[in-house]
């Protein structure tokens, strides 16, 4: 019954990240056709938020604030570092610095993530083995994220931005592991998605326009919306508490290496993009430095 479980959690990481992967094509599709990076993390928040509730509420799940002030403060820093802060450091990288850098230092947070966790939880410090393999499968990223073009072209402002959404996600991994010991992933995931939006308030104040309806109800627009909306927030975002709860915040914080990998492929799918020798080498790398860091873990889960 737990080697079962164990496959299911580990299945579902995948398909999270799989999906998040191809949000990087859906986002540039958004963008070419008028919306601004804030404006679509807003709506894709919004969206998901109105599910999540409704939802939430359908079930029978009425609670609106977590059991202490302190609690109640873990969830807002859960939706600013895992939501507004983590995107908007994210995508404004992008105007300060190249696609290849930014993609490269957020792709590896799962390493950040591991030694910020381990000066907190005992219990969650990797083995010699599976530093090897996270070592293997970040070795991997890049050759991935590289393609075989090793220049990269500093940009202090643009690095230091993608550095710090690498620090975000890093510090979401390891404030859900006691919120996912004393709430439900629904409640996390729909508090999340709350002072996700709520923080976004101070920037709406301070740039005040929004997209004309017209545009949002563009089929192609609104199709990339509700895609991410629907699927890449409220769903993925609840089957991430999930995945943590059960694998633990470093082995389920490694699947995110793969997210070059789903990248490439939806775009090889939807833009034509090539896909080379170097993205095969990547990939085994990063999916055998994988393995080998959940090994030990599996082993003793199982």
């Amino acid at each position: 019954m737990k080697r079962n479980r164990s496959f299911w959690y580990h299945l579902t990481a995948f398909a999270t990240v799989a999906v998040w992967g191809s949000t990087f094509v859906s986002t540039k599709l958004l963008l070419l056709g008028g919306l601004s990076a804030e404006h679509i993390f807003t709506l894709r928040f919004m969206i998901a938020y109105m599910l999540m509730l409704v939802f939430s509420l359908s079930r029978g799940h009425h609670r609106w604030l977590a059991s202490s002030w302190k609690d109640e403060l873990l969830m807002m820093g859960l939706g600013i570092t895992g939501g507004s802060l983590y995107f908007l450091t994210e995508n404004n990288a992008l105007n300060y610095t190249t696609t290849t850098n930014t993609s490269l230092i957020v792709c590896l947070c799962p390493l950040f993530a591991a030694l910020i966790i381990a000066l907190f939880y005992k219990s969650e410090r990797m083995s010699r083995l599976q530093t090897v393999g996270s070592l293997m499968a970040a070795l991997g990223t890049s050759v991935v994220v590289l393609n075989g073009r090793f220049v990269l072209h500093l940009s202090p402002i643009g690095d230091a931005l993608a550095f710090g959404a690498c620090l975000c996600w890093a510090f979401y991994s390891l404030l859900m592991i006691p919120a996912s010991q004393r709430y439900s992933s629904m409640f996390i995931t729909r508090k999340v998605f709350f002072y996700g939006l709520l923080t976004m308030i101070p920037y709406y104040v301070a740039f005040p326009e929004f997209p004309p309806l017209s545009l949002l109800l563009r089929s192609d627009i609104l199709a990339g919306l509700l895609f991410l909306g629907c699927v890449a927030s409220m769903l993925c975002y609840l089957a991430w508490s999930w995945v943590i709860k059960g694998l633990g915040a470093v082995i389920a914080t490694n699947y995110v290496y793969l997210n070059p990998v789903c990248t490439i492929i939806v775009a090889r799918m939807v833009l034509s993009e090539r896909i080379t020798s170097w993205f095969l080498v990547g990939t085994v790398l990063i999916i055998t430095g994988m393995y080998m860091s959940a090994r030990r873990r599996i082993h003793q889960r199982g």
